[in-house]
């Protein structure tokens, strides 16, 4: 019925570091976030405003997506190496 663990689980010597740089990433991104927030709150038209063919609404939206995306990316890379170095 089912099977165990794809891997050996132990302890993960690398836990502090990976939490530390993930509230870190977390405090960056939400702190991105209120801007476009507040922006919207302030002064909508300027979200209004076209650049490059979009809105900054728009522009903003996705630059938050993708910054997300990039965020798990490098967060991935330095866990991964902490985990080889700790582990």
């Amino acid at each position: 019925m089912g099977h165990g663990p794809a891997v050996k689980l132990g302890k993960d010597n690398a836990s502090a570091y990976k939490s530390k740089i993930g509230i870190s990433m977390f405090i960056v991104y939400t702190l991105t976030y209120f801007g476009f927030v507040v922006i919207n709150a302030v002064s909508p038209a300027l979200m209004e405003k076209v650049y490059f063919g979009q809105t900054l609404a728009v522009l903003y939206g996705f630059f938050l997506i993708i910054f997300a995306l990039v965020l798990a990316v490098i967060y991935n890379h330095f866990c991964t190496a902490a985990e080889a170095r700790l582990n």
